[in-house]
């Protein structure tokens, strides 16, 4: 056996790979050969709140052989990156985190963005995952080696690893969407994309620019307009924004919840209860109750009457002309508020080019400024972000590609023909509208529960089929026909929510139960199970076959 090769077992216990495997091929050096088996049963691309939730999953269900690849230097992926002023969530804090780690010291409702960091970093600690994650790692393609049943991961610099199953958990906001205005590169002074805020740059006293009125700026505009001598917003595109029913936790309650977890617990209930009312049965069974929507709709106009009581040309400006739910909508109680200081302006002229000194617009205004920010979002369902990495499975198809040509599917969000042994985290119509670690813990579940019966059959393929997956697409479609994205004038809506094909494959289009529900009972007999020739059986321990031909 050739020193760079595990033997069996010690892939299923989940020993470290050696030191000569994990130089690979880096620095130039000569390919490595396959291994005999591989470095782990399970690679999982991202260390984020998905990558996070997989592997806390794959040690409940005993399996410890895996390793999560990490281009950064800690985990947390989004909430590791964004960093502007202004960042929290904005859905409550007792929903937006996993339902088996409940936080009992959220400072507020609606956390900042520093805590749900603090907190990724605090459940990576409590279940090990930090020592089971190699950063500052980049994965550049991975591609299905079909004779032996085994994924061949190609790290930027040329090293190679070797899994059974691959994990695409690399979240979507992970591609910060650079404007494609004339002559940004001419600016002379900053610019900066809010997905890669710099932190050294200081806003007093500037004359600040902001492009994009979408959630981000919802959160960063109130919080630097104070400190900066001019800014001025820049929007295409208005925004839904309902009142944010945002509070500090006193410490009294905080405590209650250490001492009766049951408290939060409960807490948490009513606001999946509100959550799920809002962004699932608003946006999702619009036509069944299309009176959500009226409402949301009503609610947000009165949130914009109140903060701007006495403009109403103002007012118009900031009115979306599409329906409620087709852009992603916010919460604030002080967004709009910001537009009638003296030195904000909100400007509504499109945007002709931006010069050495500043942007002009199309009427020939030119405002100077210093600081250039560009609040325009992160590519999502667009090739080259979903997935990262180019994933090549059997009979020559490339998930991205396949993706690109033939619109957006995938059999519960998870799993696509011909691409055997990977499983996304967040894949087509996979997002619930009430949380991103609901979402995560229901794929988990899906994924793990495909890796344990491939365990039990003995197995060392598992793909899921082709008839389940047209189905399960084909009954997507068809509730679809019930969301606000079909039935809600969105076309000026410039969400992206939809992608090239005009599919909305954000979220799914059920509720949150269902969701989780389906995780847990999906028929395994909708995926094949196969065995490459010469794989070692499962032995009598229970452990993986991991051996390949």
């Amino acid at each position: 056996m050739a020193d760079d090769v595990m033997t069996t077992d010690q892939v299923a216990q989940g020993a470290p790979v050696r030191a000569s495997a994990k130089r690979g091929a880096r620095g130039g050096g000569a390919r490595r050969p396959v291994p005999r088996v591989p470095d782990h049963e399970v690679i999982i691309v991202g260390a984020g709140i998905s990558g996070m939730g997989l592997a806390i999953e794959l040690r409940k269900a005993g399996i410890e052989s895996f390793q999560l690849l990490e281009r950064a230097d800690d985990v947390g992926g989004t909430w590791r990156d964004n960093r502007y002023p202004g960042i929290a969530v904005d859905i409550t804090s007792f929903t937006y985190s996993f339902s088996f780690e409940q936080n009992p010291d959220w400072s507020r409702v609606f956390a900042p963005g520093t805590e749900l960091q603090r907190y990724a970093q605090r459940v990576a600690a409590k279940y090990g995952v930090y020592p089971k994650v190699r950063f500052r790692t980049e994965v550049d393609k991975a591609v299905f080696l079909e004779d032996r049943d085994l994924w061949e991961v190609q790290l930027k610099g040329g090293e190679r690893l070797y899994s059974r199953f691959l994990i695409g958990a690399t979240g979507g906001l992970i591609s910060p969407k650079k404007p494609d205005i004339k002559g940004l590169e001419s600016f002379k002074g900053t610019v900066m994309h809010t997905g890669y805020w710099d932190d050294s740059i200081d806003l007093t006293g500037k004359r600040v620019a902001v492009i994009g009125t979408g959630a981000t700026a919802v959160q960063l505009v109130p919080s630097i307009a104070t400190k900066v001598a001019q800014l001025d917003v820049y929007q295409r595109t208005p925004i839904w924004v309902l009142k944010k029913p945002d509070a500090e936790i006193p410490t009294w309650l905080k405590s209650a919840f250490r001492t009766l977890p049951v408290l939060q617990k409960g807490v948490r209930v009513c606001t999946d209860v509100l959550s799920e009312a809002l962004m699932v049965g608003a946006v999702i069974y619009y036509r069944q109750i299309p009176g959500l929507v009226r409402w949301a709709e009503s609610a947000g106009k009165n949130n914009l009457l109140e903060q701007v009581p006495n403009d109403p040309e103002l007012r118009a400006k900031l009115t979306p002309s599409y329906g409620f739910g087709c852009k992603r909508p916010t919460f604030s109680n002080d967004y709009f508020r910001t537009f009638t200081r003296d030195n904000v302006e909100l400007v509504t002229d499109p945007i002709e080019c931006v010069t050495e000194r500043g942007i002009r617009t199309r009427e020939g205004t030119e405002r100077e400024i210093d600081v250039l920010i560009t609040a325009t979002g992160y590519r999502v369902f667009e090739k080259g972000n979903l997935p990262a990495f180019e994933v090549h499975g059997r009979d020559g198809r490339e998930l991205g590609q396949f993706w690109d040509e033939n619109r957006y599917q995938a059999y519960e969000a998870v799993s696509v023909p011909k691409v055997p042994n990977y499983f996304g985290m967040l894949g087509p119509y996979g997002l619930t509208g009430t949380s991103y670690f609901k979402m995560v813990e229901a794929n988990a579940i899906h994924a793990v529960r495909c890796i344990k019966e491939a365990r039990r059959r003995r197995m060392t393929r598992v793909e899921i089929g082709q008839g389940p997956h047209e189905r399960y697409f084909l009954d997507v479609q068809r509730r679809q026909q019930s969301t606000v994205f079909v039935n809600h004038s969105c076309a000026s809506s410039n969400s992206y929510y939809f992608d090239k094909h005009g599919d909305a494959p954000m979220l799914r289009p059920s509720t949150t139960m269902e969701m989780l529900w389906r995780a847990q009972h999906f028929p395994m007999e909708h995926y094949r199970f196969s065995r490459a020739g010469a794989a070692p059986e499962v032995g009598s321990q229970g452990r993986a076959a991991v051996a390949a031909a």
